[in-house]
């Protein structure tokens, strides 16, 4: 009998001993689980913000007088949303830049225009970055000297290259005249045609036969979008009188 309750005693401590363990294993487990929690959390919060980054090539995209202008500028990192301004420089007159980073409008004349941009975010502290840019505004209308103009015995003759870069047809209206010393203008070309959308580098010659004297030439060219109600403009001239020693 008294063995009896030996044997129930030793199973009753071994039980205790065994649940001890367990409660002690559960809460170091428990204690470390925590702290690899608060680690994980501390790496994620101690990470740095991503550095803010305008994504944009430098030069942006060409466009011409009158011509409707889309673009969008875009950056990376940071805290959206973003504020966009120019800092220096300037913008094509007729194109604007929105604070959301949308540069819009239509230009109205031609040039290089280089300007700079900063973005910057709604972060605290804030993060801003700015860049440099240049929108070319090319001529919607374009003349150059192919062959420019010259004497040859007693005419004055040479050619032009035209350019359509809108995405219209023109009606265009090309005009040579070669203006003597004493004012008077005399036709050594003329035409009139539709130069089509695209249309780069047509050649359009010019030539006539002209009393013996100086002539300055006078090179006009004029395209019209009738339904847009747009004109436009070109003109070249030779830089100084071209003399006619042959003839009368």
């Amino acid at each position: 009998m008294n063995k009896l309750r030996c044997m129930c005693q030793a199973g009753i401590l071994l039980a205790m001993g065994a649940c001890g363990a367990g409660l002690i294993a559960a809460q170091t487990g428990a204690r470390a689980y925590e702290e690899q929690a608060s680690a994980g959390t501390a790496s994620v919060d101690s990470q740095p913000e991503q550095a803010l980054v305008i994504e944009n090539d430098s030069n942006l995209a060409d466009t011409y007088p009158h011509g409707s202008y889309l673009v969008r500028l875009a950056a990376r990192g940071g805290v959206a949303p973003l504020h966009w301004r120019v800092e220096k420089g300037a913008l094509p007159p007729g194109i604007k830049l929105e604070n959301d980073g949308t540069l819009h409008g239509a230009a109205e004349k031609s040039g290089e225009f280089q300007f700079t941009v900063s973005a910057t975010d709604s972060g605290s502290p804030q993060q801003g970055v700015q860049k440099s840019f240049v929108i070319r505004v090319q001529s919607a209308l374009n003349i150059s000297w192919k062959s420019p103009a010259h004497v040859s015995g007693n005419r004055i003759e040479g050619s032009v290259e035209v350019s359509n870069t809108t995405p219209d047809d023109m009606d265009l209206t090309f005009d040579v005249k070669a203006v003597a010393e004493n004012g008077r203008a005399t036709e050594i070309g003329y035409q009139h045609f539709v130069l089509r959308r695209g249309t780069i580098a047509k050649e359009l010659p010019f030539g006539e036969t002209l009393p013996h004297g100086g002539y300055v030439v006078h090179v006009n060219a004029v395209g019209e979008v009738a339904p847009k109600k747009l004109i436009y403009r070109e003109r070249l001239q030779t830089p100084g009188a071209l003399q006619v020693t042959v003839g009368p």
